[in-house]
């Protein structure tokens, strides 16, 4: 096997690994059911979130991650509409639309890192 077939099938292989998590991390928003979370976040996970405007919080460690996303995933009268995830190798970029209870929505995207098959990184960002 040449050089480069070996690093296509380890990128391959890291992708589809990233591709899982993820699936998983939306499912968590989709059924809002956090039950999930501590299995996807690592110890040292670091979330850049979108509020409060304009920089954001930032949240350290995997309970301090798994507090905001169970928060989120468990809002009343919320919902969220999946519109693309495009995963990369250890990155993905997740596309969607976040509905509040009174009927207003968010167009959000989230970069995600995975490492050891953990996120260890997610980065959110809003248009409202």
């Amino acid at each position: 096997m040449t050089r480069e077939l070996i690093i296509d099938i380890a990128a391959a292989n890291r992708s589809g690994e990233t591709a899982e998590i993820m699936r998983r991390y939306n499912d968590v928003f989709q059924h809002h059911d956090p039950s999930a979370l501590d299995g996807l976040v690592a110890q040292d996970c670091v979330i850049e979130n979108t509020t409060p405007a304009p920089d954001g919080a930032r949240r350290v460690g995997r309970a301090a991650c798994v507090e905001l996303w169970s928060a989120i995933a468990t809002g009343p009268g919320t919902r969220f509409d999946l519109e693309e995830t495009y995963v990369a190798g250890d990155r993905a970029t997740i596309r969607w639309r976040y509905w509040m209870a009174d009927g207003s929505s968010l167009r959000c995207v989230n970069l995600m890192r995975v490492e050891n098959g953990l996120i260890v990184e997610a980065m959110g960002y809003v248009k409202g």
